[in-house]
């Protein structure tokens, strides 16, 4: 009997799925494969039930004769392991990112004679109505905010990019890109930066946006998106308000906020020495996170140390000092900052903090050491990479540009063949 294979990352069973099996029916023995957990959440389909249930869940339709675990979103194992006859899909890949995936298949059958059988993606109102829940069932607090540690676990970095509103929320949710390997690629996370929220509101970035404000920026974000937000909450502020955050952002889902080690009015770190920034003391600074520990209700909702001390000249020792009695202190991961154009002392600090403590993340964002790739940053120890503020930088140029360009030719046409068109920004939103 020839056999007949397709794979399913989904926690529901729907009539597109059942009308995959019955297709494959007709051709043979129906193995199912099951998406494993880390290549589900690496194609952006979190689990919302476990791999063992979703086993059972499959092998449970009519018609299916085993069901396997697919590790990988590419076919290459599964296909050098099962050699199926026929490989069944819908015909929802043709096109966009998944496409290279399709092709990379089609490959990989040639090479022994398989085929690949597309049947129409089904799509009516029931169908929708579930994918909706599904995906408003990820969007929910409980869910997105476990997400980061799930993340750290079985990434070797966890690509992070600033979002500050509804549509650079999108942009991050959605981009994804064809590495050129027959694989796909995609950010992991966002960044709710408290420079580009304050940039977007025309406002300088000295704290003076308040909790309000930025917590209605999560809201717009949190309403388009189902990826893990990490908090800019610049120095916590006093202790016995930033217990009233952390209280806020588990409670909206956000997965971690990082705090940083200085006091006084807020002056951006890439300044460095050139405007006054006092460095709290350690005591001080253990006492803040201690105390944001101590009120958070989940083991999810991570409060992270950012210091400061390379920025501000204080040394390394100084930095690995702190970081390791923040560590102490109860911090669920460690931020360290440079604004060098060399990551030297960046990886220096990376390599001598795990020689003692191999587990605690590390986050770093290399906006002015922006050479060195995650891959590099990975093989030092680092978790979570963030890109802190790029769509801001690039947003404001372009817009500054068109609207100088209509000011110079009094009229549109000159800037018309570098912007997105109407129909796609509405595409993009009626994704939903």
């Amino acid at each position: 009997m020839k056999k007949i294979y397709t794979c399913f990352c989904t926690d529901v069973i729907h009539e597109g799925h059942l009308n995959i099996v019955n297709q494959a029916k007709k051709y043979g023995e129906v193995i199912v494969g099951a998406l494993s957990d880390e290549a589900s959440i690496r194609y952006n389909k979190f689990p919302t039930i476990p791999l063992e249930e979703r086993v059972k869940l499959y092998e449970s339709i009519p018609g299916v004769s085993k069901v396997v675990v697919q590790n990988r979103m590419h076919y290459d194992d599964i296909i050098k392991d099962l050699k199926p006859d026929y490989v069944i899909h819908g015909d929802n890949w043709r096109e966009g990112p998944e496409s290279v995936l399709r092709n990379q298949l089609v490959e990989l059958l040639k090479t022994y004679g398989g085929e690949l059988i597309e049947v129409p993606y089904t799509r009516n109102e029931t169908v929708k109505k579930i994918d909706a829940v599904l995906k408003e069932k990820l969007a929910m607090p409980e869910y997105r905010r476990k997400r980061l540690k799930q993340l750290i676990k079985i990434c070797p970095v966890v690509k992070t990019i600033e979002a500050h509103s509804g549509l650079t929320g999108l942009i991050a949710e959605k981009t994804v890109v064809d590495t050129g390997e027959g694989k796909l690629d995609q950010f992991d996370a966002m960044w709710v930066s408290s420079l580009c929220d304050s940039t977007a509101k025309g406002k300088p970035d000295i704290e003076l946006v308040d909790m309000t404000s930025r917590f209605r920026t999560i809201d717009d974000i949190m309403e388009v998106t189902t990826k893990p937000i990490i908090f800019d909450g610049d120095t916590g502020g006093l202790t016995e308000h930033f217990v009233y955050t952390v209280r806020s952002l588990e409670r909206m889902g956000v997965s971690a906020i990082i705090i940083e080690d200085k006091t006084g009015l807020k002056k951006n770190s890439l300044f460095g020495t050139e405007v006054k920034q006092t460095q709290d003391t350690i005591e001080n600074f253990c006492a803040k996170i201690e105390a944001g520990k101590k009120v958070k209700l989940t083991d999810e909702f991570m409060i992270i140390a950012r210091i400061e001390s390379l920025i501000l000249e204080q040394g390394m020792e100084d930095a690995l000092t702190r970081a390791f009695a923040y560590v102490k202190a109860g911090a669920d991961g460690i931020m360290i900052h440079s604004r060098k154009k060399d990551p030297a002392e960046i990886l220096e600090f990376c390599d001598k903090f795990r020689e003692k403590d191999k587990e605690t993340p590390i986050v770093v964002v290399p906006s002015s050491f922006n050479t060195i790739t995650n891959e590099e940053l990975a093989g030092h120890g680092v978790n979570i990479v963030i890109y802190a503020n790029q769509l801001t930088r690039s947003a404001f140029p372009a817009m500054q540009q068109t609207a100088m360009d209509i000011l110079k030719y009094h009229r549109a046409k000159e800037v018309d063949d570098r912007l997105m068109s109407i129909k796609q920004i509405i595409t993009l939103i009626n994704e939903l």
